[in-house]
């Protein structure tokens, strides 16, 4: 057994401000490749928050805000890192099966390398620009001892704040921007 990332919804803003929600329950990868083409400063709308805290998930290929730790066998691993090697291959222009496996066997490999926790720990994601390069911090939310089931507490970090956004929500369920 291997531990992997699988997606959850806690409520339906998925659905709202990702392009595509990945469905809970399937595993999934950082999946920070997606936007290797893109520049992080120009993305908006529901790429931009893919960008900035998407797991994706590798069987819709869509986006979650969270995933928990599971247990994987050797086969969802196998089904994973091929679901994935195929979707570098149609979508991103791997070269060939090979290459495609082998980047495939990296990103798992990293996903499995965030799930050093115990099964059920929640894990966040934010992804940034800064000078030039993407940089991927990951918190994990684990319930409190005494807290009530599913409740986790909101902890801010010093040194890590980020300017505050404030989306339009009717405008994205609309599909705008």
């Amino acid at each position: 057994m291997t531990r992997l990332p699988r997606t959850i919804r806690l409520d339906p803003s998925d659905t709202m401000v990702f392009e595509r929600a990945a469905e809970p329950g399937e595993w999934a990868v950082p999946g920070g490749f997606a936007f290797w083409d893109d520049d992080p400063e120009a993305l908006t709308g529901r790429r931009r928050q893919a960008f900035r805290a998407g797991f994706l998930g590798l069987a819709s290929f869509g986006w979650s805000t969270l995933v928990e730790v599971a247990e994987a066998t050797p086969e969802q691993r196998e089904a994973a890192l091929a679901a994935l090697a195929a979707h570098l291959r149609a979508a991103h222009g791997a070269p060939d099966e090979a290459a495609a496996r082998a980047a495939a066997a990296e990103e798992i490999a990293f996903a499995e390398s965030l799930c050093d926790h115990p099964p059920g720990t929640v894990l966040a994601l934010s992804r940034t620009a800064e000078g030039g390069a993407v940089r991927e911090r990951f918190r994990t939310l684990r319930r409190r001892a005494g807290a009530a089931p599913a409740v986790f507490a909101l902890v801010p970090v010093e040194g890590e704040e980020e300017p505050a956004e404030r989306p339009d929500l009717a405008a994205l369920a609309r599909g705008g921007r």
